[in-house]
């Protein structure tokens, strides 16, 4: 039988905890943990979920679409605004867009201040 287990925290590892936390709370307006801290930051969905960010020292970001430094993992995100409209005002808070996307009319690749890919799709 299956253990029964609830995912609670979702943790990235960057150079600047807060830097990071306010880049994602400004792209999707989830408020700033209690608990957040100069190592560890995190945003609060409220249903017992947090996404973290907890500072690594030489912290390597990921060189996707290349495997020099593998992602190991990425977000996605579903967006009200069209695509166009959300890539814009990520990219003017601080996100960067890879020159490669596989697949721009159905989603997009930006990466976070550092350096995380993740991806906007139509939701």
């Amino acid at each position: 039988m299956p253990l029964r287990m609830k995912l609670r925290a979702i943790t990235l590892d960057c150079p600047d905890p807060s830097a990071l936390a306010a880049f994602y709370e400004q792209a999707t307006g989830l408020p700033p943990h209690p608990g957040s801290n100069a190592d560890f930051a995190a945003l609060d969905y409220g249903n017992g979920l947090i996404l973290g960010f907890q500072r690594v020292d030489g912290h390597r970001a990921p060189t996707w679409p290349t495997q020099v430094v593998p992602q190991q993992s990425h977000l996605c995100f579903a967006v009200a605004e069209n695509l166009d409209e959300a890539e814009a005002r990520l990219l003017a808070l601080g996100a960067g867009k890879p020159g490669t996307q596989p697949e721009e009319t159905r989603w997009r690749v930006l990466t976070d201040p550092a350096g995380h890919p993740f991806c906007i799709v139509r939701g």
